[in-house]
């Protein structure tokens, strides 16, 4: 009942972080209650008709050995526990530094929100300069592809460029099966890095992908950090000078950011007094600049088994030079293609650009002409037809776009990103080999505090790395309101204020030695670590309550002393404390040192687990008979004092 009490508190978490753990406590809980109704039915039946008179003339040699050993071992903890219930004072200030030390490490590891994982599969984001053009990009992407491909560990990779903006682009890759490759995906991608960064003009992030990534905005990144401030000025002064900043920092990787200021446009500047006198309208003009770079879908050809768009350009070579606007001439008579997605009309129809006082009887007929020949083409049913609009074989005047407008090339940004009331820039960033989010963290307010950035700009993690804060900063609650779960449980069980404290007692070396197991093995905090701690927090008390229940029935029944009472329940609850927690310790192992898919996640578990029991073990078995002594002169002490404030 303790156990189950442990995870009320997860059951009734909120966020992202309750959603993860709720089935995992309702998992336990269920497990614990049949296992509970198992023990006090089926065991006790098993054991009438299994457990039999044991003949010592034929045990085997190995259970002779093991059981001289045994006896060895406990002989030798019952020396020592004689002398550490003489000597209490010194166990009492062993624990006390146990709490302290526990209290320390915790503040002083590493943490993060969830083990990184090595799912075979890297995503990146390719960012190339602003003024870059799709056929640059197309280029600079195949550069990429070819880098990654030859890498041994890479077996197949695929990107694209277009379809947003006109830097960007993206590649997936698959890495070979982890046996064959022998480096984790984050050790593939440092090894890549160097390689990467000599495509001139763009930069390839990559980033392993994780199955938990909790919101934030699309990134070159796996981690994002929000600036927000009141003015667009502000942002654009400060954002670059703290992503620099960052891009200094050992512990961070692919620091970059979504702010563009840098990108190349055109203003052009249409005369309208001398377009009007032309004949020529905005529309004219908008529509004739589009023909020539938008890629207008101005006919389609059918044949027998496909179809094909027809798109009229000018030509590529062409694109890069804006003096090309200078060729450019607009027809003072053409007319406008209307097809059927303005107007449900046969592709191909046109309407005039006339005016109605210039529109001429000759002019309505040439049209009325061309639309009927064109419609009459595509009514015929043949096999391969092309519709469009009619080539006009009668003159038109055609008017440079030199004569009536000019143009201006300027630098320009992209428009600034809101939250709420704020314009806000983001940046992302990774993270270094064996750095964490905390570290990271602390990290970013260093660099925030060296460039001095104002209190007008407000920085604030977002996605995963928010998660990861709220997490953080509800752990201790978690922990506590667990451990008051288990205290009121006890308390009801054992009807006592003072006995849980004992029995709580035990958990403080459980902490430290899942915390030292983590620094040995270079381990961050996570929520798999947590969920260690949690099972430890089972574990261990399992072990004082055993010791606890048979002292209060040996005092209660045979009128034994506390000192007598709690050293005959250490010595005889010794085999089953040390069998219990060999075999949670030996199921905890395939975790802590296992590999292949997914070991990533299940490391921190069986680290934390392994470690708590052994220190846990070695500690409680001394600390908690002495905590015992303790709280039974308490609870002495207090009846009396109860007594006189009631009389």
């Amino acid at each position: 009942l303790s156990l189950v009490a442990v995870f009320i508190p997860i059951l009734l978490m909120g966020g992202i972080i309750g959603r993860m753990l709720r089935e995992f406590s309702i998992t336990l809980s269920i497990a614990v209650l049949i296992s509970l109704l198992i023990s006090l039915t089926t065991t006790p039946m098993m054991c009438s008709r299994l457990i039999g008179q044991t003949d010592p003339t034929r045990q085997g040699r190995l259970l002779r050995a093991s059981e001289r050993a045994f006896e060895a071992v406990r002989g030798g903890y019952a020396r020592s526990l004689r002398w550490v219930l003489r000597n209490g004072a010194v166990v009492t200030v062993l624990l006390a530094a146990t709490i302290v030390f526990n209290v320390y490490l915790y503040l002083v590891i590493p943490k993060g929100f969830f083990p990184q994982q090595d799912t075979g599969r890297l995503t990146g984001g390719i960012e190339a300069d602003q003024a870059s053009s799709f056929q640059s990009m197309s280029r600079k992407l195949r550069q990429f592809i070819e880098i990654v491909r030859t890498d041994p560990a890479v077996g197949t990779v695929v990107g694209f460029t277009g379809g947003g903006d006109v830097n960007w682009g993206s590649i997936f890759v698959s890495l070979k099966p982890k046996a064959e490759r022998k480096l984790s995906a984050d050790q593939v991608i440092d090894r890549l890095r160097p390689k990467l960064n000599q495509v001139a003009g763009a930069q390839l992030f990559l980033q392993s992908a994780q199955e938990i990534r909790v919101g934030g905005r699309q990134s070159n990144a796996q981690y994002q950090y929000t600036l927000q401030g009141d003015s667009v000025s502000e942002i654009y002064r400060w954002a670059p000078k703290l992503t620099e900043a960052l891009q200094h920092e050992p512990l961070l990787t692919d620091v970059n950011s979504d702010e563009q200021q840098s990108g190349q446009a055109i203003d052009l500047t249409i005369d309208r007094d001398t377009a009007a006198r032309l004949q020529l309208n905005p529309a004219m003009i908008d529509n004739t600049l589009y023909d020539a770079f938008g890629q207008r879908q101005v006919s389609t050809i059918y044949n027998a088994l496909n179809q094909y768009h027809v798109v009229m350009e000018v030509a590529p070579r062409y694109w890069q030079n804006p003096a090309t606007l200078r060729n450019l001439w607009v027809s003072t008579a053409g007319g406008t293609v209307s097809g059927t997605q303005s107007t449900n009309a046969v592709a191909g129809t046109v309407t005039s650009r006339l005016t109605t006082a210039n529109t001429t009887a000759a002019a309505i007929a040439a049209d009325t002409a061309r639309n009927l020949a064109t419609n009459g083409l595509a009514n015929t049913g043949r096999g391969a037809v092309s519709t469009g609009s009619a080539d006009s074989t009668s003159p038109e005047q055609m008017v440079p776009l030199a004569v009536f407008a000019g143009y201006r090339p300027h630098r320009t940004s992209l428009a600034i990103n809101h939250q709420g009331t704020f314009v806000a820039s983001t940046i992302s960033f990774n993270l270094a080999p064996r750095a964490s989010l905390s570290q990271a963290s602390a990290a970013i307010r260093n660099a925030v505090n060296e460039i001095g950035m104002p209190p007008t700009i407000h920085g604030s993690f977002q996605g995963t790395a928010r998660t990861f804060e709220k997490f953080l900063s509800s752990e201790p609650v978690l922990i506590l309101t667990a451990l008051a779960a288990v205290y009121i449980v006890l308390g009801i069980l054992y009807e006592s204020y003072i006995h849980p404290v004992t029995i709580l007692s035990t958990l403080p070396s459980a902490g430290v030695g899942a915390l030292l197991a983590l620094r040995v093995f270079n381990t961050e905090f996570s929520i798999m670590t947590l969920i260690g701690v949690i099972l430890l927090v089972g574990i261990v008390k399992k072990n004082a309550i055993m010791m606890i229940d048979f002292a209060l029935e040996a005092q209660r029944s045979q009128g034994a002393r506390p000192e007598e009472a709690i050293y005959t329940a250490s010595l005889l609850r010794f085999r089953p404390i040390m069998m219990t927690t060999m075999a949670a310790l030996l199921g905890a192992l395939p975790l802590a040192f296992g590999s292949g898919e997914g070991a990533e996640v299940r490391k921190p578990l069986g680290i934390s687990i392994v470690g708590g029991l052994i220190v846990s073990q070695v500690l409680t078995l001394y600390t908690t008979p002495v905590m015992y002594l303790y709280m039974d002169r308490a609870a002495r002490w207090r009846r009396p004092t109860l007594s006189r404030i009631r009389t």
